[in-house]
């Protein structure tokens, strides 16, 4: 059995959380007699920092170490600065356990329309370093308290870092096996160190696998081209800024924020890794019952697979497609439903 420790956080994180967990105890049915899956919540997001000055536990790195996998919803409070939620819960959870592999996957189900025209066939994946670069957060103030203030922001880009992720992401062009293709995202015209060595390291790579086509893209440039040629791409390897951005984009062509599951993953599994929905916490909308709870439900999905259950994520997937194509769809995507309308829908389609 795997330990699963949940963390539904803030605003619709805590509803589409709990719709995941539904549709994975329906899936793990069809595989077996017995639950495959334990889940232990966690009350740790803005609602605790309010109470505790703290996003978790001092602890909570040593409490999350024994468990296999993590789901969260999402974090973000109009009453908490967004540096504080990230820094006091996502960064630390990525950094102690090296889930130094963001993937997010770019996918237009079949009958959803793309906010582009004339698109209808879009399957592309972001792998995002999520360790280091622009969020090393290494920097500090001088001066704040008068005319003087100066505030500096280091980015910080390894070797090992840069290589172990280009690999990463040729490895799963392979696994991919769709393009067969793996687009680079740089900025090296303007930021000569970090982004040079990063250029390095692709092309080092790169000549490792010669039957992969590549591709080096300025970032501005590569955000003109998932709009004007978005079929061209396989899949994308970014530093944790550009990726994090790009993945946003890539959302918004493939269906919009509500459908876009994301992992952070160490890839030796020597440690956890942790399942998410790219959205945040979505505070205007909370506790409308009209969020879309498919990004939760594919983030879970996700995490079956990464744990050994790869079928539990082919029948939670046809069952998304099955509920898609009965329009039953939340606002964002075009349709009027609610999330439970959606998540009992995905649960009734779970079939083997």
């Amino acid at each position: 059995m795997k330990n699963i420790a949940i963390i539904p956080g803030d605003g619709i994180g805590i509803e589409v959380i709990e719709g995941a967990i539904k549709v994975l105890k329906k899936s793990e049915k069809i595989l077996s007699d017995i639950n495959l899956f334990d889940f232990h919540y966690f009350d740790w997001g803005s609602d605790y920092y309010l109470k505790n000055d703290e996003m978790m536990p001092e602890n909570a790195l040593d409490v999350l170490s024994k468990f296999d996998s993590i789901l969260l919803g999402a974090v973000g409070h109009p009453k908490v600065p967004d540096h504080i939620t990230l820094n006091g819960l996502l960064l630390p959870i990525r950094r102690r356990f090296d889930q130094y592999v963001s993937v997010r996957p770019c996918y237009l189900w079949k009958n959803t329309d793309s906010v582009l025209k004339n698109i209808s066939n879009l399957d592309f994946v972001i792998i995002r370093e999520n360790s280091e670069g622009e969020y090393a957060n290494i920097g500090g103030f001088l001066h704040s308290s008068n005319e003087f203030e100066t505030s500096i922001q280091t980015a910080v880009f390894t070797r090992m870092g840069c290589i172990r992720i280009i690999e990463y992401a040729f490895e799963h062009a392979i696994s991919r096996n769709n393009k067969l293709k793996v687009t680079s995202i740089t900025k090296s015209n303007a930021q000569a160190f970090g982004m040079v060595m990063w250029d390095n390291c692709f092309k080092e790579v790169s000549a490792k696998y010669p039957n992969i086509e590549t591709e080096s893209l300025l970032v501005d440039a590569a955000c003109m081209d998932l709009v004007r040629r978005p079929g061209d791409f396989d899949v994308i390897v970014a530093s944790n800024l550009f990726g994090d951005i790009l993945s946003d984009l890539g959302a918004g062509i493939t269906g919009g924020m509500g459908t876009a599951p994301s992992s952070n993953i160490n890839p030796s599994k020597n440690s956890l890794s942790m399942f998410e929905p790219v959205h945040g916490s979505a505070p205007d909308i909370s506790g409308k019952g009209i969020a879309n709870p498919l990004a939760a439900i594919l983030s879970c999905s996700m995490m079956a697979s990464y744990l050994g259950y790869s079928k539990i994520e082919d029948i939670i997937r046809k069952a998304v497609q099955k509920t898609i194509n009965d329009n039953i769809i939340t606002k964002d995507m075009g349709g009027n439903n609610s999330t439970e309308e959606v998540i009992k829908n995905v649960v009734l389609n779970i079939m083997s």
